[in-house]
């Protein structure tokens, strides 16, 4: 384990850094084309042979050599084949023309050797075995090579189609069946394993004075799934030493069991105070974690925690307080994903304020705001432990220290579920 110097309360940007170049990326995996859609690309993608792959045509006609009348060599009418439209490939690729000849050839048919170009089939008349421009055809149609796709006009065999890095989207699938690939590199996701904990937090039916609803475990899931990780296995532990190192650690108990080291991300929430009640800090303590960040300079979610646990996975420590949390997700869990799939840190926006901000010495502010008459106008309901703020938000401000004027440009961050607006 690397010996490295803890970082307390850490600022805001700071934090976000540490979290991200943290997370080195993790080894590649091969999936096939139907399971690549929204995964990282591990390694570019290259054509296998030239796209295309012969010259073809880009037009239902006649592929013809010199001048009319041209005589046809073959010619082979799609109302003629009453079970369907014939190959393209058929009567094309094996003929080669002499001057003064033509064949019928379809859509992505092979262009036969010396055509100069496709007569379009909306241009062409028939007269015995003869063929004609028709008077909606130019002059000089065809022109040389018009309507054909020549070998290779989209990639060289061996060039770059796709660069490493990029989220596969659907036409990129595509472009990669078409350079001849049937599976691709990406990055494995994240696996993560959350671990609630709380003896007052319910997970069903409405609180009693001294309880609280569970708001991690119906959220979480899900909130990762955006972040690019995945959940594995999910638990609760008692609010107790021991239980909680054991969890940490993967030994099953009475009450808690979590695959051992099956993960590359264990996020808990609650815990992550000082106080006697408080057992995640003391539990990386007894564990021989490696602390990376020990709370940031923010407010709310100033008890955030990351760690490197001695089995290699990372520990996010989440404060107990939902929006809090919440901001301790973007803040470290988010970069921390982000570096473990290869991607990039995602730099803050700039919005306009709405409303002056006071300084708040030595701490940034994350606000959540609405985009409204393109200014952000902070949410109401924004109390550490409130979430109808962030509910209703397009983003979040990131107000510095020193405080802000109404109009002035203010960084903020997205949120994965919000349309970006302002």
């Amino acid at each position: 384990m690397s010996e490295v110097a803890t970082a307390r309360d850490v600022d805001w940007a700071t934090a976000r850094t540490l979290a991200h170049t943290a997370g080195r990326p993790l080894p590649f995996q091969t999936v096939t084309l139907a399971d690549a859609l929204g995964q990282t690309l591990a390694e570019p993608v290259h054509a296998l042979q030239a796209i295309p792959h012969y010259a073809s045509s880009a037009m239902d006609g006649w592929a013809v050599n010199g001048e009319p009348p041209w005589k046809l060599v073959s010619h082979t009418q799609p109302e003629e084949h009453p079970r369907g439209r014939p190959s393209p490939h058929a009567d094309s690729g094996e003929v080669s023309l002499a001057p003064g000849e033509a064949t019928f050839i379809l859509t992505g048919g092979v262009v036969p050797q010396n055509a100069v170009g496709i007569l379009r089939t909306e241009h062409g008349a028939i007269r015995g075995d003869t063929l004609e421009r028709n008077a909606s055809a130019r002059p000089d149609e065809p022109s040389l090579h018009e309507h054909v796709r020549p070998a290779g006009e989209e990639a060289e065999e061996g060039s770059e189609a796709i660069p490493a890095g990029v989220v596969l989207n659907p036409a990129q699938i595509a472009l990669a069946a078409v350079c001849g690939h049937d599976t691709l590199a990406v990055l494995r996701a994240p696996r993560v394993s959350l671990l609630m904990t709380g003896d007052e937090v319910i997970e069903y039916g409405l609180p009693h004075p001294g309880q609280v609803r569970d708001t991690f475990g119906p959220q979480l899931p899900g909130f990762v799934a955006m972040l690019g990780g995945h959940v594995d296995v999910a638990g609760r532990a008692k609010d107790d030493l021991d239980d909680v190192v054991a969890a940490i650690s993967a030994e099953p108990t009475d009450e808690f069991s979590l695959a051992r080291a099956s993960g590359d991300v264990l996020i808990t929430t609650g815990g992550t105070g000082s106080s006697s009640a408080d057992h995640i800090r003391r539990a990386l303590t007894e564990l021989g974690a490696e602390m990376i960040i020990d709370g940031i300079a923010m407010r709310p979610g100033h008890p955030t925690l990351l760690a490197r646990l001695p089995d290699g996975r990372f520990l996010v420590g989440l404060p107990g307080n939902p929006l809090a949390a919440m901001m301790a997700m973007l803040t470290v869990a988010a970069p921390l994903l982000a570096g473990l799939r290869g991607s990039a840190l995602d730099e803050p926006r700039t919005v306009v304020t709405a409303q002056a901000f006071e300084p708040l010495p030595g701490r940034s502010r994350l606000v959540p705001y609405r985009a409204e008459a393109g200014r952000a106008v902070p949410s109401t309901h924004q109390r550490s432990g409130m979430l109808r703020g962030l509910a209703a938000a397009d983003g979040v401000l990131v107000v510095p220290s020193g405080g802000c004027a109404a109009g002035d440009d203010v960084p903020a961050l997205a949120l994965p579920w919000a349309t970006p607006a302002g």
